[in-house]
């Protein structure tokens, strides 16, 4: 019996592999797509015109009349964004100078290359990936084209107040840090493994503190993130701990004074609170010599409301280096001795912020490809990762992750995420409806979670 539902599983996935499934879309109503682009978007568009408008006094104090009149242009394009977005308006062209706008437009063609002579992309038909990226690159495009305003970030006020929200959970965890520090020196392979563990699945739960799913609500970290940990390993849906500590440990014991520095990558998520939970989780790897130099990548713009960019990296450090309570601003000040040393590498490569799933890359971006490719290990933090890494398709639930990755594999990865949007793959037969059953909400609510690994060449 368990051989034969083997053989048909096989046969499944097989059948899958050759047929690549639809995108997840808008036109398909009722869905979380739909949801978002009906309700969130125009709710997030709506938040960012009242903060530009709010700034109006600080432009006019900074750059005089000229400012009064860049901010009332930009407003005025997303107000126009806003209506095209719900009257299901045809994509335009981008027309700002911004490095990335030739790839864009590229890619609008090729959309509309790949329609009918009477069909055109738009908010309701094409797909929920493209769309959501395409809202917040016009976002920016509007600020863009309106200097003196045109470094504006009309979503840094969200993120501020996100972090000082959080101030009792990074001061959990930046406090647990510095014990840690002092008797790591002498921990068994045993229990650096039991703290890598735990640190990990800070980090997985730190990414529930997101702003795009909230609508720009506070969504901060206001319970102990340690506390919790124990209680919330039964949600963590599918757990591949066991092979990325494998992967790791392993490339500590063979390590020898010829071989090259042990990289880990992490491409990050949210600022505020997710963002120091990756840090902490960095800094410990580092200490550990479990990896020789962290990678971080980030995007190039304001990107999904909270989004780490360089600017909100430096903010986080600078306000830890500033802060009272010293567990915090060693933390600061440690983090940034890292980054100067350069075993701390910031990325903000534009790719990250195109609309493209990352099946593309190697072909769209062969000079990040070539990069991920230098990693032993790749974190992939978050919901718009996981969405990318698989297409945003709607693939089975049973589907293997290597599957819905479509060759993606440029180095060993895994994705720390908490379920945010209505894809999941690498899900055990019938457990996806018994979720169903329990929670009929389990794709979104972020309550559940997965540390999901896919090594392209495993031993």
């Amino acid at each position: 019996m368990a051989a034969a539902a083997a053989a048909a599983g096989g046969e499944e996935e097989e059948e899958e592999r050759r047929r690549v499934p639809e995108p997840l879309s808008a036109k398909y109503i009722g869905s979380f797509a739909y949801l978002t682009v009906k309700d969130r978007l125009p709710t997030i568009l709506t938040k960012a015109v009242d903060t530009v408008h709010r700034h109006k006094k600080t432009f006019f104090e900074k750059y005089g009349q000229e400012g009064v009149e860049a901010e009332k242009r930009a407003i005025g394009l997303m107000s126009k964004l806003r209506n095209e977005l719900q009257t299901d308006k045809a994509v335009i062209p981008l027309t700002d100078e911004f490095p990335d706008a030739a790839q864009w437009n590229t890619y609008i063609e090729r959309q509309q290359a790949a329609l009918g002579p009477e069909e055109f992309p738009s908010w309701f038909k094409s797909s929920w990936l493209f769309m959501e990226c395409y809202m917040y690159r016009r976002i920016h495009e509007s600020i863009l084209l309106n200097p003196p305003i045109c470094d504006f970030d009309v979503f840094s006020e969200a993120k501020i107040q996100s972090f000082f929200s959080s101030q009792d959970a990074i001061l959990i965890v930046c406090t647990y840090l510095q014990e840690l520090q002092r008797k790591i020196e002498n921990f068994e392979e045993s229990q650096l493994k039991d703290e890598f563990m735990l640190l990990m699945q800070v980090a997985l739960w730190g990414n529930r503190c997101d702003l795009s799913i909230s609508g720009g609500q506070d969504n901060s970290q206001k319970n102990n993130p340690l506390a919790s940990l124990e209680s919330l390993k039964s949600f963590i849906l599918v757990d591949d701990s066991e092979r990325v500590w494998n992967l790791l440990v392993n490339n500590w014991k063979n390590k020898t004074s010829q071989t090259t520095p042990i990289r880990v990558d992490i491409v990050l998520d949210n600022s505020g609170f997710e963002l120091v939970t990756d840090l902490v989780l960095a800094y410990f790897l580092l200490s550990t010599q479990l990896a020789d130099e962290i990678h971080f990548h980030g995007k190039s713009m304001p990107w999904f409301v909270s989004d780490t960019t360089r600017r909100d990296l430096d903010w986080t450090l600078k306000n830890l280096q500033a802060s009272n309570h010293a567990s915090l601003s060693m933390c600061g000040n440690m983090w940034e001795q890292n980054l100067h040393k350069g075993v701390w590498v910031y990325h903000d490569h534009l790719f990250w912020t195109l609309p493209h799933e990352f099946s593309d890359m190697s072909q769209d971006a062969p000079d990040l490809y070539s990069e991920l490719h230098k990693s032993n290990l790749i974190f992939f933090k978050g919901d718009l990762n996981y969405r990318k890494l698989t297409g945003d398709r709607k693939w089975s639930h049973t589907i293997s992750f290597d599957t819905a990755l479509q060759g993606f594999h440029p180095a060993p990865l895994c994705s720390l995420r908490t379920l945010k949007a209505d894809i999941q793959v690498g899900l055990k037969p019938e457990q996806a409806e018994q979720l169903t059953l329990s929670d009929p909400q389990w794709l979104v609510s972020g309550n559940y979670a997965i540390i999901q690994f896919s090594d392209p060449n495993p031993k």
